[in-house]
């Protein structure tokens, strides 16, 4: 990779070119969009000893830095999720075109009819850490709401982005679409974050997706419109009410199916009445799975635990460890996460229905789960193919960001020569 001398020149360009294809993707036949996400799923499987050994570059990158095991996690590739990119593909491919989908109507007295329908946003700047498969969910999902999109991945995954990135441009070659609508910024150099996040002329809104730093740095420095993507500092709370084995099975599963996502779980709440039954077990179960647990001074009687500080509630470990404490009762739980929380995803397990509801009630996470694995916050699992990212704020979209809320929407009026009076 060459230094590129001139980085804002770069970007302008970038920018310009993405606002030309835009105004073409925001009327190509949903056909179009259809076959060009099927061509770059079949390009990628094609193509995928070739994706393999860029990553092998961007692991050998990652170690040199010395990234953790749970963020290499993140970073590394092998067939099976390749082929995991493949399904999103294809999946998002298969999906309903939102653009031009008719939200509402109605007819007025004055002899107008109205409707509001979904219109792209134009162009949106993805800019991301380590993930190389959001090159793909974030380029599918922008083509097929008819946005074009500029991507800066993190420099950890610039390798395989880059061989990613080649096949979904291969996809649009194949049925005619500008290449310009998918475009990765080519260099590692940091000034072009800086660049995207001030180019109001070009870019409608830009994604951040990463930690509490990148996420921060945009938010600050963001001239262009921002859906924040928080930290998942994840909670789930043990409720008195609890079945013993779903709740076992639940927080394991929310916690190490795979550490270094935004849905792994990062704090564990234990109704007081189950410290010395289901709350101890928890626990041990986590210590034996290998997990650091970072216990509050009731817990750290189970042997193995680590005294937890103050720094441990609202952190967001992505990696094997937990935060663990004891609380009265739901409306302490809830106090807590409202204290300590990112608005993310927050879970209960509970049998009761009436603190379920108290739960999901009091509480303004993005996601609220009760009974299920908090690894299931994720666009895919939601039935969008893919996601963008998962959305804390409340303004225009919250949640897994799939193509529908990379929408927004325009009115439409027809009368019949009707005047006002």
């Amino acid at each position: 990779m060459k230094d590129i001398a001139d980085i804002p020149a770069l970007m302008t360009q970038i920018g310009t070119q993405a606002k030309a294809a835009s105004a073409e993707l925001a009327f190509a036949p949903p056909e179009s969009k259809r076959a060009a996400l099927e061509a770059a799923a079949d390009a990628v499987w094609a193509r995928r000893a070739e994706i393999i050994e860029a990553n092998e570059k961007d692991l050998d990158f990652g170690r040199n830095k010395g990234l953790s095991d749970a963020m290499m996690d993140r970073l590394m590739l092998d067939e099976d999720r390749i082929q995991g990119i493949v399904t999103g593909l294809r999946t998002v491919a298969a999906q309903d075109d939102p653009v031009g989908e008719v939200l509402t109507a109605w007819d007025m007295p004055s002899g107008i009819n109205i409707r509001r329908v979904r219109t792209p946003l134009g162009v949106v700047g993805v800019i991301y850490e380590s993930r190389p498969n959001v090159t793909a969910d974030a380029g599918a999902l922008c083509l097929k709401s008819g946005n074009a999109v500029i991507l800066r991945g993190g420099s950890e995954s610039f390798h395989s982005s880059s061989a990613i990135h080649a096949c979904l441009v291969e996809g649009l070659k194949s049925v005619g679409l500008p290449e310009a609508a998918i475009q990765l910024v080519p260099t590692r150099d940091r000034a072009a974050v800086q660049e995207l996040l001030t180019m109001i002329d070009t870019v409608d809104v830009i994604v951040p997706r990463g930690g509490k730093g990148l996420v921060g740095l945009v938010q600050r420095e963001a001239r262009v419109p921002v859906f924040a993507h928080l930290e998942g500092i994840v909670h789930v709370y043990v409720d008195a009410a609890a079945d013993p084995q779903k709740a076992m099975d639940v927080v394991l599963n929310a916690k190490t199916r795979r550490t270094g996502i935004c849905g792994a779980a990062e704090c564990l709440l234990i109704h007081e009445s189950l410290v010395e039954s289901l709350g101890s077990a928890l626990i041990q179960m986590l210590l034996d799975a290998g997990v650091r647990v970072h216990a509050d001074e009731t817990l750290a009687k189970v042997a193995g635990t680590t005294d937890a500080t103050t720094e441990d509630w609202g952190k967001e470990y992505l990696d094997m460890d937990i935060a663990a404490k004891v609380v009265s009762d739901v409306d302490g739980a809830i106090a807590h996460i409202r204290q300590y929380g990112s608005n993310h995803t927050d879970c209960i397990l509970t049998e009761d229905d009436a603190t379920a509801a108290r739960f999901f009630e009091r509480l303004d996470s993005a996601i609220l789960m009760r009974n299920a694995s908090t690894q299931f916050a994720d666009g895919g699992e939601f039935g969008m193919g893919a996601e963008i990212g998962i959305a804390t704020g409340k303004m225009h979209a919250r949640g897994p960001v799939g193509a529908a809320q990379l929408t927004s929407f325009k009115y439409l009026v027809e009368g019949d020569g009707v005047t006002r009076t």
